[in-house]
């Protein structure tokens, strides 16, 4: 067997990305063939990401780009288990590989995506950092004819956003969506509110002004009128804008000869329940197992 130098271990780790023992051991075990320990370890690699699969990834970033005329955008989000390898130099670069690739790829989903070559990246990068790293979401939105879209990344690259604008050039188009950023609407339009949000709006509303006692024609009055305020909160034409409340975006819109369409917004681990770690207990546990 050939004698196992630290300039092959080197060497493995370079082409890899894995530990010094883990590359060290592929090469005892592999008879100091490179190749040879380089298949044994995607082997192993393999086995050990699907493992940290099971670990919840709510951290991470989500992150945009546009075509260069702003005829269409993508977004993409892409998971980790902490914030700290969320600021990590090689799990972001992983992201912006999963960013170009959507962006080549319009058609593609996120198994396709993942097929299409990152998911060897992605496994490589599981054993090199230690963290369940997950491509969770990816979406496109495409100009109408004659507008443009818009995106805003929030520095910390938490939020992402897209809108379509019918008419209207550049920075309304990233006005509108670092407003949509910051305050998050429900909708565009106050029509689009869905009838299952309102009527749970509406019984929220109804237990509380039954309780001020007031007769049922007032009563109704002032459920109607909580209604549109909130309709007007959630909607994004109806909202202040955020850098001159004084105006509506659609107001500002309208100004900007411009209609907003539609709009897209990715907020890093939004909808993902996170594991609550009872660390009293696990001490318990394991004082009790010793």
């Amino acid at each position: 067997m050939a004698q196992i130098t630290a300039g092959m271990v080197r060497e493995l780790r370079g082409r890899t990305g894995l530990g010094m023992m883990d590359c060290k051991k592929a090469l005892v075990e592999t008879g100091g063939e490179i190749e040879r320990a380089i298949a044994h370890l995607r082997k192993v690699s393999g086995l050990k990401a699907a493992k940290k699969a099971e670990r919840v990834a709510a951290q991470g970033v989500v992150l945009s780009r546009l075509a260069e005329d702003g005829s269409r955008g993508v977004l993409v989000e892409v998971n980790c288990e902490t914030d700290f390898v969320a600021k990590d130099g090689n799990f972001l670069a992983f992201a912006e590989q999963c960013l170009a690739a959507a962006f080549a790829e319009p058609s593609a989903d996120v198994a396709g995506l993942l097929a299409g070559g990152l998911e060897d990246q992605r496994e490589k990068l599981v054993q090199k950092i230690g963290e369940n790293i997950n491509l969770r979401r990816v979406e496109h939105l495409e100009a109408e004819t004659g507008g443009r879209v818009g995106d805003y990344v929030h520095g910390n690259r938490k939020i992402a956003v897209l809108v379509s604008l019918a008419g209207g050039g550049e920075e309304l188009a990233r006005d509108v969506a670092m407003h949509v950023a910051a305050m998050n609407p429900l909708v565009v339009r106050g029509d689009d509110v869905p009838q299952d949000v309102l009527a749970r709006e509406s019984e929220i509303y109804s237990a509380q002004a039954r309780e001020s006692g007031k007769p049922e024609a007032i009563i109704e009055k002032m459920i109607s009128g909580r209604l549109r305020k909130f309709v007007a909160e959630v909607s994004l034409l109806q909202q202040a804008f955020v850098k001159n409340p004084e105006s509506t975006v659609g107001e500002l819109a309208r100004a900007g000869g411009a209609e907003v369409s539609r709009m897209l917004r990715f907020e890093a681990g939004e909808g993902i329940e996170k594991k609550e770690e009872d660390f009293a207990a696990e001490v318990a546990a394991q004082a009790g197992a010793d």
